[in-house]
C-alpha cells in the first residue's frame, strides 16, 4: 500500500513540475503536458485532440483513453465521424461529458 502512495505522490510532483515547466516556456499546455483539447459546438458536435484510443463505442456511450484518464460521452444516435491518430469527431445528440482518473 505504501508503494502505491508513494507511485501516487511522484506522479502528482511529476505533473507539477511539468506544469511549471509549461507556464514558464510559455507553450501550449496540451503541447507540454498531452492534455486532451475538447472543442463542442452545441449539443452536435465533438472534436478531441490528444487521445489514446477508443475503449468503448455504441450509439449511446463512447469512452476514449487520455493520457490524464478516461472521457465518456454519453447521448444519443453518437457516431465516431472520423479519426486519425491525433484527432477524432464524436457527432450525434451529446447528452453529457465525463472525465474519470
Amino acid at each position: 500500500m505504501k508503494a502505491r502512495k508513494k507511485e501516487r505522490r511522484q506522479d502528482i510532483e511529476s505533473r507539477s513540475f511539468r506544469n511549471k515547466v509549461a507556464e514558464a516556456s510559455e507553450m501550449p499546455k496540451d503541447v507540454v503536458l498531452g492534455m486532451p483539447v475538447l472543442t463542442i459546438t452545441g449539443q452536435l458536435e465533438m472534436s478531441l485532440e490528444n487521445y489514446r484510443g477508443i475503449l468503448e463505442y455504441t450509439d449511446a456511450l463512447v469512452r476514449i483513453q487520455t493520457k490524464i484518464g478516461q472521457i465518456r460521452i454519453t447521448g444519443k444516435n453518437l457516431q465516431v465521424a472520423y479519426y486519425t491518430n491525433d484527432e477524432m469527431k464524436v457527432t450525434g445528440r451529446i447528452e453529457s461529458i465525463e472525465y474519470h482518473h
